[in-house]
């Protein structure tokens, strides 16, 4: 008699959750993929959509277009909203799924540390509805200012302020300048470079510390140049509406506060208590399950795992690794095998500042400039998925850097009117 497949249910369509259904295709098991959306999304181009640089569908691909034809996986579009550890159930808007085994990879937020109106009154930039409300947000604004008669009003809507100087925050000043400069500038021709200030704040004494002090320096260069003030070891205290304040008693007006300077695990209920870090991400093991539940595996952002005592990154290639590596595991256990430790491997980084400018991280070993750029756009096409968004995206960046246009300054109307 022929013994009935294990189901194992994937939680989030992100990189973990995408590469590790990639992993059982084929394979004597059968899969759910649960996601709230239909559409996987390539996080690191977010920002180029908040900049208008390419279109949000440029960087979606539909999960069902990625499993079709693959007979022993199925895609359940809902939102979870408990897990039954003990049940080994996933309760769902669309009803309860069963399990033998699971991983649980929903990703992250934005992480605002307790301060006080952050998330009521910054914009955060994580999902694809974040980038394209803020891409219409910027042009809205730009329309505005063309027509705003008092000065004090004008200088609050066309001033930009950018939290967090890390990747995220870096790569998304630099894009924006070279929006303002132009594009916009040519759009807008009412309206001085001069009268538009971005601004990119930080807590630390140098931006991208995840690089080292000369690309640092680099970047800070690079942003400069392109006319964005950097402040750093300027601590945020509160953010109010059209206000952002500092330690030091100083504020800015902005109708534009984007919040890039941190993140944190996505939270769900469950029947039993899991060990959670401050920043919600959980506690897993060296195989990334959870503690006492041998068919649970955490990846992505809400796994939090040491190698070599330093805190793995949240990033894509730890999740993607950490998804096809619990996949693996998942089938390990099913043969009767033990389930191998997770060790990430590095194959390095990258940052890009704008036109011609990037930093990439290799081992340890760190290259700034034209070269880095180049490398930056051939792993980004490299890695995205589904060969029309590659040929899609790659016609944009040809067209914004001969032509120096951009192809996204439509204000389209975005999913909700989240503020």
């Amino acid at each position: 008699m022929q013994k009935e497949m294990k189901h194992v249910v994937i939680i989030g369509a992100g990189f973990s959750g995408l590469f590790a259904a990639k992993k059982f295709f084929g394979k004597p098991v059968k899969v759910t993929l649960i996601d709230k959306n239909n559409y996987h999304t390539f996080n690191p181009l977010l920002y180029q959509v908040g900049a208008a640089e390419i279109e949000p569908g440029q960087i979606a691909y539909p999960v069902r277009s990625v499993i079709r034809k693959k007979r022993n996986i199925n895609f359940l579009m809902s939102e979870v909203s408990e897990i039954k550890f003990k049940k080994q159930i996933v309760v769902t808007g669309k009803g309860d799924v069963k399990y033998d085994y699971l991983i649980i990879a929903p990703g992250s937020k934005a992480n605002y540390f307790g301060i006080k109106g952050a998330e009521l009154n910054s914009l955060p930039l994580k999902t694809l509805e974040d980038a394209l409300f803020l891409r219409n947000h910027i042009l809205t604004l730009f329309e505005k200012a063309v027509k705003c008669s008092d000065p004090e009003e004008r200088k609050k809507i066309l001033t930009f302020v950018i939290t967090g100087g890390g990747p995220t925050g870096v790569e998304f000043a630099g894009a924006f300048a070279e929006l303002v400069r132009g594009p916009l500038k040519k759009d807008f021709s009412e309206i001085k470079l001069s009268d538009i200030n971005i601004t990119l704040i930080d807590a630390g004494r140098r931006i991208l510390p995840a690089y080292n002090e000369k690309s640092g320096e680099y970047a800070l260069r690079k942003l400069e140049e392109k006319k964005v003030k950097v402040i750093l070891e300027s601590e945020v205290t509160r953010i109010d509406k059209g206000t952002i304040r500092f330690k030091n008693g100083e504020s800015i007006k902005s109708h534009t506060i984007l919040w890039t300077a941190g993140v944190k695990g996505v939270q769900f209920v469950s029947d039993v208590k899991i060990p959670v870090r401050n920043d919600s991400r959980l506690i897993v093991d060296d195989t990334l399950r959870v503690p006492g539940f041998d068919e649970v595996f955490v990846c992505g952002d809400l796994a939090y795992a040491e190698q070599d005592g330093v805190p793995l990154p949240m990033n894509a290639p730890v999740a993607t690794q950490q998804g096809e590596h619990s996949a693996l595991n998942i089938l390990k256990l099913i043969a009767g095998k033990k389930a191998d430790p997770f060790k990430f491997v590095d194959r390095g980084s990258m940052v890009a500042i704008g036109r011609n400018s990037a930093i990439t991280k290799i081992k340890g070993f760190e290259v700034r400039g034209f070269f880095a750029w180049l490398l930056w756009l051939f792993i980004h096409i490299l890695y995205l998925i589904g060969f029309r968004n590659k040929i899609l995206v790659l016609i944009s960046w040809f067209g914004d850097y001969i032509l120096f246009e951009r192809s996204g300054r439509m204000i389209i109307p975005s999913f909700g009117d989240k503020k």
